[in-house]
């Protein structure tokens, strides 16, 4: 059998881990437990071992996140494979299917495993192990789901309810299930034969086409149309917008598991967590005497099961006397809440976006391919920001219509064009864009650089950018 081709689905919002994670910004790419981010700890899980071997990577994602996810990756000593860049977003059953009729057409024996980007497993040999038990069925022509022994009567998830009970052995599965509420949760926690749905698969891409030729033919034409028309940008695939625009946005349980009668489930017991909230959150992380969970510049006193986070190096979060609460803060926006309302943080960005607040998706820290920005401080006529550019990175020669700007660089050394002047900017040194001016900032040095940017004018915001030349190839 080829190597297993892992497939991360990278572009979901996480919207119930909200500050830290936003649409611009979701928490797949965050650090939120162990030192990686939960993106760069899924890849790493899906890297060879002694137990299974796979194939480079292939990534699932969108436009916005597409240098976020080679730059992830690189970081922790992965090369990228393919990253297909979805046009939209279509729900998962469309990404799978593409993952699969791309891998099919390069190796028609082409075996996948599906994985959402976001879940923590911290135990990866018996993953491994896991995995290595489904691929027998995977090769009898099975389509494989991964379940979780449940451990307690949990209301947030879907269920697997399995032909009969097992502890490890791939087994028949009967039917999917909605989140339950609390009674039936527990009853089917008692009756030992149903899992947690992790939505983790494992197939060979020829029997998903097939499942799909069954039981959703209408995503075929279009997912292939998305495909035969895909445009090479860099490093990237990017899917033909107007064949991917006519697929349905439905997800592969609906679309395809449901309906399937050769699934098989195999049960995993060794521990996982989704993070599908600040509860969750909480439960991964180290926690004192009192179930209390701080970050290293939060402070608990007289507190009980409570979680204590502070995003900002600026911000020193204090709690006296807490209970039963999540409190996390970021350099623009504060929770609080009551561990029993975690699931009800996504109903916040709702409220949030019908007011206009801009911390509803956009996330305080801009990535971009070059590196990062984030405002300190704006006004009605002016903005100050905070900007590093990485080694080797370099903005785009611009110019803009309504505003001036002025460097001044606190770190590293930046080469810097105005027009037909270019020379070099140290520590300490400043320069001055007028406003029209067509201007480039760039790190052609081995170490970072930041300089802080003050603009001033009439307008300020991010699309009076007027690009004439891209080394990342932006529109």
């Amino acid at each position: 059998m080829t190597d297993i081709i892992p497939v991360l689905l990278a572009g979901g919002s996480g919207t119930r881990l909200w500050p830290l994670s936003r649409k611009s910004y979701p928490k797949q790419f965050s650090n939120l437990i162990g030192g990686r981010s939960l993106f760069q700890q899924s890849a790493l899980r899906l890297t060879s071992s002694e137990k299974i071997t796979f194939a480079p990577h292939m990534t699932m994602t969108n436009s916005e996140f597409r240098f976020i996810v080679g730059e992830q990756l690189h970081s922790v000593g992965l090369e990228p494979g393919p990253i297909l860049i979805e046009p939209e977003g279509k729900n998962t059953a469309p990404a799978i299917l593409a993952a699969s009729q791309y891998a099919f057409a390069r190796d028609p024996e082409a075996v996948l495993l599906v994985a959402p980007s976001d879940h923590v497993i911290p135990d990866i040999e018996a993953f491994h192990e896991a995995l290595q038990r489904g691929l027998d069925a995977v090769c009898e022509g099975k389509i494989v789901t991964f379940g979780i022994a449940p451990t307690r009567p949990e209301t947030g998830y879907g269920y697997l309810e399995l032909a009969r009970a097992s502890k490890s052995e791939a087994v028949d599965l009967l039917r999917f299930v909605e989140k339950p509420d609390a009674p039936r949760a527990q009853e089917m926690l008692d009756a030992g034969c149903f899992l947690w749905n992790a939505g983790i698969f494992m197939f060979r891409a020829q029997d998903m086409i097939e499942a799909c030729t069954l039981h959703a033919p209408d995503l075929l034409e279009p997912v292939g149309a998305a495909l035969g028309a895909v445009q090479a940008d860099l490093d990237f695939l990017r899917l033909d917008p107007p064949s991917w625009s006519r697929c349905a946005d439905v997800s592969i349980d609906y679309a395809i598991m449901e309906r399937a009668k050769n699934l098989v489930a195999v049960p995993f017991a060794a521990g996982w967590s989704d993070l599908g909230g600040w509860d969750a959150v909480l439960q991964e992380m180290d926690r004192d005497k009192n179930g209390v969970a701080t970050s290293s510049n939060a402070h608990a006193i007289g507190c009980e099961n409570t979680l204590l986070r502070s995003e900002s190096e600026a911000l020193e979060l204090v709690g006296i006397g807490l209970k039963d609460i999540l409190a996390v803060a970021m350099p623009d926006a504060v929770l609080i809440a009551h561990k029993d309302q975690a699931q009800n943080v996504k109903h916040v960005i709702t409220k949030l976006k019908s007011e206009n607040v801009t911390q509803a998706e956009t996330f305080p820290k801009d990535h971009r391919p070059w590196g990062w920005f984030e405002t300190l401080a704006i006004s009605g006529r002016f903005q100050v920001k905070r900007i590093f550019v990485k080694p080797g990175g370099a903005l785009s020669l611009q110019s803009h219509h309504h505003r001036s700007e002025h460097w001044i660089v606190v770190e590293g050394t930046a080469k810097v064009t105005i027009e037909e002047d270019v020379k070099l900017v140290t520590e300490g040194q400043s320069v001055y864009v007028p406003l029209g001016a067509k201007h480039r900032m760039e790190n052609t040095g081995k170490l970072p650089m930041m300089l802080i940017e003050v603009q001033i004018g009439a307008y300020l915001g991010e699309d009076d950018i007027i690009r004439y030349e891209d080394v990342y190839k932006r529109n």
